[in-house]
C-alpha cells in the first residue's frame, strides 16, 4: 500500500528552495531601501546646494560700485566677501533693497550677514547685522576674483567691481559632498 504525503528528502529540498527565495527577496528589499535612502540624501543635499547657488549668484549679480571715491566696491579676501548689493530681505516684500552684505564661514556654516544700506553718515550707532545660514557642514570657502588680463586673484579691494567672482565650497566630514565652483558676474543685472 502506498502512503500519501511527502518524504523527508522532498521536505528538505522544498525548505532549502524556500530559504533561497527568502534570502534573495530580503537582499532585494535591502538594496531598494538603501537606494531610496541614498537618493533622498542626495536630493536633499542637491536642493540645499541649488539654493546656495541661487543666493550667491543673486548677491554677486547685484553688487554695486561704491560711490565714494577711492573706496573699494568689494572688500574681498580668499575666505570672505563684503559689499553693497540688492537683496530681498524679510520685511521688504518682493522688492529688493540695498544692503551691506558679508559672506563668510562661521563655525561649520556658510553665513550671510546683512543690514540695510543707507548712503550717508549715520547719526547713531550702526544697526547690528542680521545673520542667515546659507548651508551647514562647510569646512571652508575659497573666493577668487577675476582680474584683467585673465588672472584669478584671492584678494579684491579696488574701486571697480571684478569681472567675475568664483566660489569653491569645501564640505566637512569623512565623506564630504562635492559641488562645482560657482562663478557669477557682478555686472549681469546692470543695463
Amino acid at each position: 500500500m502506498k502512503a500519501n504525503g511527502f518524504t523527508l528528502l522532498e521536505m528538505l529540498v522544498a525548505l532549502a528552495v524556500f530559504g533561497f527565495l527568502l534570502v534573495g527577496l530580503s537582499q532585494t528589499v535591502r538594496f531598494g531601501l538603501t537606494a531610496w535612502h541614498q537618493d533622498a540624501r542626495l536630493s536633499d543635499g542637491k536642493a540645499d546646494l541649488d539654493a546656495v547657488d541661487r543666493s550667491l549668484r543673486a548677491i554677486v549679480e547685484n553688487l554695486a560700485s561704491n560711490g565714494d571715491e577711492g573706496q573699494p566696491s568689494v572688500d574681498g579676501l580668499g575666505d570672505r566677501l563684503s559689499g553693497i548689493t540688492r537683496l530681498r530681505v524679510p520685511g521688504s516684500g518682493l522688492a529688493t533693497i540695498p544692503v551691506e552684505a558679508g559672506l563668510a564661514v562661521s563655525g561649520s556654516r556658510l553665513v550671510l550677514r546683512w543690514r540695510p544700506y543707507h548712503h550717508g553718515i549715520a547719526l547713531g550707532p550702526a544697526q547690528a547685522p542680521a545673520e542667515a545660514e546659507l548651508i551647514g557642514g562647510v569646512a571652508g570657502v575659497a573666493i577668487e576674483y577675476w582680474r584683467s588680463p585673465g588672472v584669478w586673484v584671492s584678494r579684491w579691494q579696488e574701486p571697480d567691481l571684478p569681472m567675475l567672482i568664483r566660489f569653491r565650497i569645501v564640505f566637512a566630514g569623512p565623506n564630504p559632498r562635492h559641488w562645482p565652483d560657482i562663478v557669477a558676474a557682478p555686472l549681469l543685472s546692470r543695463p
